[in-house]
């Protein structure tokens, strides 16, 4: 046990009857700094829950309850880390905790059960959970929230049960069991009466699959707010279909002028996506860094971090970008010096489908046991083109091919160029020699490409490690199924030994 990576066998962390027996010891410095950090997300908590009006939806939200996971999900998003990996991970992800903590005060400040706030209600324009917010950069005077966020999706990445709850209620009601979780999760926050209930209105889009434009018309029904479906075509790499995407963001937009009152705002626009492009240009320079045999900013920190950058910032906040600069600098300083976040780098890896919720920090288990560095994923690689800043009508046509290339749909949706060709493409870029294939048993978009992965890969040289879950339920397929999965593989194809032995099965189930 010492300040070196690997110095102590991690899976020891997970037995006996706590989910966690102590803080993992990584030298002085890096355990102070972690411990210093971890007592901040204890602050963080307490400061926003002895708000009166945060209090009060603590106990009116039962989903509320997996926030006070937090601090564990940090542990699990930075185990076996030191130096700068550790700090970029704590700041970057630090970062995210804090914007979800603003989005849920305004939340209950505006809900009519709790804050009653009617004036902030009144400039609220609700985006689903797969809608980039980056339009509402042209209504400065405007709130963008998200009541599917906060209330299915992170509070599943906090708590692996997080949404079980709600997936057996709209079983309940009748749906069948095979539906997505996050759908089925939504439709039985609904159901139960879960949602706050806030907004002028609200803008959805047409996601990957028929469950999600289910859920999207049973929320519409129980927001009870005029609602706009952005119906955004599938088939988004051909050019034929750019002029009527881009109508349909005009239409969006016209349609929030109409029930709001507020005109768009060009200069606001173009202002906030200078700042989006600049996030853009940071995250491409540490694409470049990745390219190299000392990548940094990587994993889960890459993953979760530029989830909140161009869905939920979307060119609208500063911080997001003096923080883009920041790990940049860091990342930089890193790279010159040689800094590796494992002892050894065995592998190179890409995720590619749609990852579990429930068990985010998968890429940090890899590292940690098999020596598996993952480069990148497949939904932080959707966001990567400039928005034109000068003409009008280009700037339509470039925000609309961002909403055609949205998170969940980029890949899925499109055809065999986005969905299979562009896989290989980035292993090329980032010499991948390790694709692991999320099968998401609850998503029926991509398992038409099932044999044509594996042909293609053959083909490049590339070994695919499947790995099936389903999304928000981990009673389908639980972390530990995951990583037996995974283990099979690196043992009987790749004949190697792990790393630590400690993490090569350990029961998490009862960990958050």
């Amino acid at each position: 046990m010492s300040k070196n990576i690997g110095s102590e066998p991690l899976g020891r962390f997970y037995t006996g009857k706590k989910p966690k027996r102590r803080r993992e010891w990584r030298g002085l410095k890096d355990t102070w700094y972690d411990y210093v950090r971890w007592l901040g997300y204890w602050k963080t908590l307490i400061t926003f829950i002895i708000k009166p009006n945060n209090m009060k939806g603590f106990f009116r939200y039962r989903w509320m309850i997996n926030y006070l996971a937090l601090p564990d999900f940090m542990d699990r998003h930075t185990e076996g880390m030191r130096g700068t990996q550790l700090r970029m991970a704590h700041q970057a992800l630090g970062l995210i905790v804090t914007d979800i903590c603003g989005m849920l005060g305004q939340i209950f400040k505006a809900d009519p059960a709790i804050g009653n706030d009617k004036k902030l209600n009144s400039k609220i324009v609700l985006f689903d959970e797969n809608m980039m917010s980056t339009l509402m950069g042209g209504f400065p005077n405007l709130t963008w929230l998200s009541v599917e966020v906060p209330a299915v999706y992170t509070s599943s990445m906090m708590s692996q049960d997080g949404v079980s709850y709600y997936v057996d209620v709209t079983h309940q009601y009748g749906v069948p069991s095979d539906v997505c979780p996050m759908p089925a999760a939504e439709l039985g926050v609904a159901l139960a009466d879960d949602f706050p209930l806030i907004g002028c209105c609200a803008v959805q889009c047409n996601t990957t699959c028929d469950g999600s434009l289910m859920g999207n018309g049973i929320e519409a029904r129980s927001f009870k707010i005029p609602t706009f479906q952005l119906a955004v075509p599938i088939r988004h790499r051909q050019e034929s279909v750019q002029e009527y995407a881009a109508e349909e963001v005009v239409n969006a937009i016209h349609f929030i002028e109409e029930q709001t009152g507020e005109k768009f705002d060009w200069d606001a626009f173009f202002k906030s996506m200078k700042r989006f492009n600049a996030e853009t240009e940071e995250f491409l320079e540490w694409m470049e860094i990745s390219k190299t045999d000392y990548p940094q900013v990587m994993g889960v920190t890459l993953a979760l971090y530029r989830y909140g950058v161009y869905q939920a910032a979307g060119g609208r906040n500063q911080a997001f970008l003096d923080m883009d600069k920041k790990l940049t600098k860091m990342a930089l300083d890193a790279y010159k010096s040689k800094e590796m976040a494992a002892k050894e780098y065995r592998h190179r890896a890409m995720t590619w489908g749609v990852q579990a919720a429930y068990y985010t920090a998968l890429p940090i288990w890899l590292l940690n046991c098999w020596g598996v560095v993952t480069i990148a994923d497949m939904l932080s690689m959707v966001s990567t083109e400039m928005v034109n800043t000068e003409d009008k009508h280009q700037a339509m046509l470039d925000l609309a091919y961002l909403y055609e290339n949205m998170i969940m749909r980029n890949r899925s949706n499109g055809g065999y160029e986005t969905g299979v060709e562009a896989l290989w493409r980035f292993c090329e870029m980032f010499n991948i020699d390790i694709v692991i294939m999320y099968v998401h048993m609850g998503c029926k978009s991509m398992s038409g490409y099932h044999g044509l992965f594996e042909e293609e890969a053959r083909k490049h040289g590339i070994h695919l490690i499947w790995v099936t879950h389903n999304l928000m339920c981990p009673e389908d397929g639980t972390r530990r199924d995951m990583r037996t999965e995974i283990n099979r593989y690196m043992r009987t194809v790749f004949r190697e030994e792990p790393l630590d032995p400690s993490l090569e099965d350990f029961d998490d189930s009862k960990s958050w």
